[in-house]
């Protein structure tokens, strides 16, 4: 599942909905903000503690469907908002 997430998190309108929602918080992050507070989640996940990465689902995936054709989700882009101005401001890479 978290591989389907690294593969949604580079997906432009992730991107822009995420810049929308953390807009919401901060008016001064720009796309670039975004984009790349949702790239820097790849090589810090394997380092942040396992009750640090359940927080993370828990604020990123409303629902998970599994089903013959595979697995589908269904994203919280509040949760992504939150987490990319939570990123850029630090406070996830104190965690790790």
């Amino acid at each position: 599942m978290i591989d389907q997430l690294r593969a949604v998190f580079r997906q432009p309108e992730i991107v822009a909905s995420t810049l929308r929602v953390a807009r919401a918080q901060d008016e001064e992050i720009t796309e670039a903000d975004a984009r790349t507070a949702l790239q820097q989640l790849d090589p810090l996940w394997d380092e942040l503690f396992p009750a640090e990465q359940a927080r993370i689902v828990v604020l990123l995936v409303e629902r998970v469907d599994i089903g013959a054709n595979g697995l589908n989700f269904r994203l919280r882009m509040d949760g992504l908002g939150g987490l990319a101005s939570e990123m850029l401001s630090g406070g996830i890479g104190e965690a790790a």
